[in-house]
């Protein structure tokens, strides 16, 4: 599996990128999308005012005033820094998928309505949908397309990453090509499906810029949440000031801005949106592109999986597990047979056939061009392979197929051959039948075999709370036998894209969130109806269009993880709001006493922290709330840690760790920054 190159959390080029961001982001056009940082921006510019005005003056709190002001453009700088981080990450890799594009020429074809006939050069700016392209050995595939003429070994390292070539051909699921690769092998006519800036690797650059990037209903919800929070915070503080008076305190207007900044939730709301941002960017990690945010949050509540068979639950191909003789037969001559027949036969199975006689049988093969041997390949309408040699005639193959072709009907032969076919059957493998000089050998089975580690990672999801559906076209007696050996919790057996399709439904319609994925155009229904569609990158180009997330390697088992990526980032995002909440806790008591201690000394009995004095408390406070915000940076980057231990048991851990942390650590950094400023005696 390929996977991008990790860039660590603050590579040096980043960082300096990210810090002239943060000043270009105290624009407070873009700081409105921010609601609690764009008050704190405000209240900072009104503190600074003050600043300026006791300088003038001579006031003496020109020096308090001022460093109330510095720390809290401090605050609105870290959070932007945070947010200017996460963009900076996805912003280098755009970067360095924009460098595989050039200005690429195209050899396009005049007549589209004949193949073969004259191509002309074109700048591949200047391709239409529906152009046909000719695409030869060295080649850049100028746009994405579908393979409508050859087959050729393509490199797509520049989108995957993945060195290894991949094969292209027209018709099938495989025909899907995609702008920015290069032809390495003979040739191929594409055919255009994707203008000048639309492309997928457009696609790509724009999303991991984030230019594109939406806030997703969760991300609104809690903005909305943190905007009422501020509203009552700014409602309480400017209901202060004539408390105060009446009480006959005095309180500036320094005072109840950083009591105002250190009541909202500027530590969420500083990171909130770098939150966002580095999930997408830990799928790109992963070579996983998705279309939007909201696929990702949506595969955070993911409650059903339906996953395909073949080639994510078993191995690709089906797999040779024993080779058992009929009475008479000897075991050693069966699989010599086998071998033989199986010599020319280039299909995964019979490569595996090939593989289990050598190794298990100590078989060698033969030289068929000296041998006088004259190949017998499959078709569709026989269902046989074979071998001819001098005085013997070797058939593998369907069992009906070779029952036929020595003369005898269906459920003919051997008590001992039939019982094997019909255990073969019943266990959900292949049988197929082996013959010489029309009479029969034995039996080939041929088994789906699932994978080793799978049955593990569907006991984590049913853990996780998700329910795992296998989908296949195989018979339900096959179906039932791989679904038991897997662990999955239920099956789809003989489903047909309609079948894919009304299941989604049902399941939406009981209030399920799922998530499948798929490869080819009768994928493309299920994929467009499911909460989250994962696209393989070598499936047709109407499955990735409708899915909302591409799998770059073509993983289908890597849908387990773009799961646990949509978890953590829910998890990450709760964790940090419940730790910027608890964090007020530990405020109140630095900051209330201070207020109102002169004026009503049993407040000192909530001075737990024992502050130096009510100015030393106050920045201390504002100190801390800033700092805060980059010291979580690299954790709301990161991610919080995911473990598959149910919800309650998560809730329970988090609201120990993130929750009574939020409260114990401001009294500890509150406590360490207070003991600095009365040292220094900066207040």
């Amino acid at each position: 599996m390929a996977s991008r190159s990790a860039t660590s959390l603050f590579d040096p080029a980043i960082a300096r990128r990210a810090a002239i961001e943060a000043f270009r982001k105290l624009n407070p056009r873009t700081l409105a999308k921010n609601p609690v940082i764009f008050v704190t921006e405000v209240v900072s510019l009104g503190v600074t005012i003050l600043f300026l005005r006791d300088l003038i003056t001579g006031n003496g709190e020109a020096l308090f005033s001022g460093q109330i002001a510095a720390w809290l453009w401090f605050t609105v700088l870290f959070a932007n820094f945070a947010e200017a981080v996460a963009e900076g990450r996805g912003k280098a890799q755009a970067d360095a998928m924009r460098r595989t594009r050039s200005d690429t020429r195209a050899k396009r074809l005049v007549d589209h309505k004949h193949l073969d006939g004259a191509f002309e050069e074109v700048n591949a700016l200047d391709l239409k949908v529906g152009d046909i392209v000719l695409v030869e050995p060295g080649d850049l595939i100028p746009s994405d397309g579908e393979v409508v003429a050859g087959i050729a070994s393509v490199n797509e390292s520049a989108i995957t990453g993945e060195s290894a070539p991949v094969i292209r051909e027209s018709g099938g699921d495989r025909s899907a090509v995609t702008g920015g690769t290069m032809v390495l092998s003979d040739g191929i006519k594409v055919r255009v499906t994707a203008a000048a800036g639309s492309t997928f690797l457009d696609r790509m650059i724009a999303l991991v810029e984030g230019a594109e990037r939406q806030k997703t209903p969760n991300e609104l919800a809690l903005s909305i949440l943190l905007s009422g929070l501020t509203i009552i915070f700014l409602i309480v503080c400017v209901s202060l000031w004539p408390v105060a008076l009446y009480s006959g305190a005095t309180l500036s207007v320094t005072v109840l801005v950083a009591l105002l900044v250190c009541l909202i939730p500027t530590t969420i709301g500083g990171l909130l949106s770098a939150i966002g941002i580095a999930g997408m960017d830990r799928l790109i990690r992963f070579n996983v592109v998705a279309t939007s945010g909201r696929a990702v949050e949506a595969a955070g509540d993911v409650d059903t999986l339906l996953l395909d068979k073949t080639g994510t639950i078993t191995f690709g191909n089906r797999m040779p597990s024993e080779f058992i003789a009929v009475s008479g037969v000897p075991e050693q001559a069966l699989a010599e047979a086998v071998l033989l027949s199986s010599l020319a036969d280039e299909t995964p199975e019979g490569r595996s056939i090939v593989a289990l006689a050598k190794s298990r049988y100590g078989l060698t093969e033969m030289d068929l061009s000296q041998a006088g041997a004259t190949i017998v390949p499959f078709t569709a309408q026989t269902r046989m392979s074979g071998i001819d040699l001098k005085g013997r005639s070797l058939r593998k193959g369907a069992v009906d197929s070779v029952l036929a072709s020595v003369g005898l009907g269906d459920g003919g032969g051997p008590p001992d051959f039939r019982a094997a076919v019909d255990k073969i059957a019943r266990t959900g493998g292949t049988p197929l039948a082996v013959a010489e000089n029309q009479r029969l050998l034995g039996v080939v089975h041929l088994k789906d075999t699932v994978k080793p580690d799978i049955k593990e990672r569907f006991a984590a999801l049913r853990a996780m709370g998700i329910k795992t559906v296998m989908v296949t076209g195989d018979n339900p007696v096959t179906a039932a036998a791989i679904a038991s050996e897997a662990g999955v919790d239920d099956f789809l057996a003989k489903a047909t894209p309609e079948d894919k399709l009304a299941y989604i439904r049902k399941e939406q319609q009981g209030g399920r969130l799922i998530a499948m994925c798929g490869d080819g155009t009768n994928d493309a229904p299920a994929l467009a109806q499911a909460d989250v569609g994962v696209a393989m990158q070598t499936g047709t180009q109407a499955a990735r269009e409708a899915g909302n997330m591409v799998d770059l390697d073509s993983d289908p088992t890597k849908l387990i993880e773009v799961v646990g990526i949509g978890k953590q980032l829910l998890m990450t995002r709760g964790s940090l709001t419940t730790f910027s909440i608890a964090n007020d806790v530990a405020k109140y008591f630095a900051i209330i006493p201070a207020l109102f201690l002169a004026t009503y000394p049993e407040l000192g009995a909530l001075n737990v922290m024992g502050l130096h004095s009510p100015r030393s408390a106050i920045l201390s406070a504002v100190i801390f709330n800033a700092l805060i915000i980059i010291a979580l940076i690299p954790l709301a980057l990161k991610g919080v840690p995911y473990k598959p231990i149910g919800a309650a048991a998560l809730l329970r851990r988090n609201l120990l760790l993130y929750g009574l942390g939020g409260i114990v650590v401001p009294f500890i950094g509150i406590k360490i920054i207070d003991l600095a400023v009365s040292t220094l005696h900066l207040a």
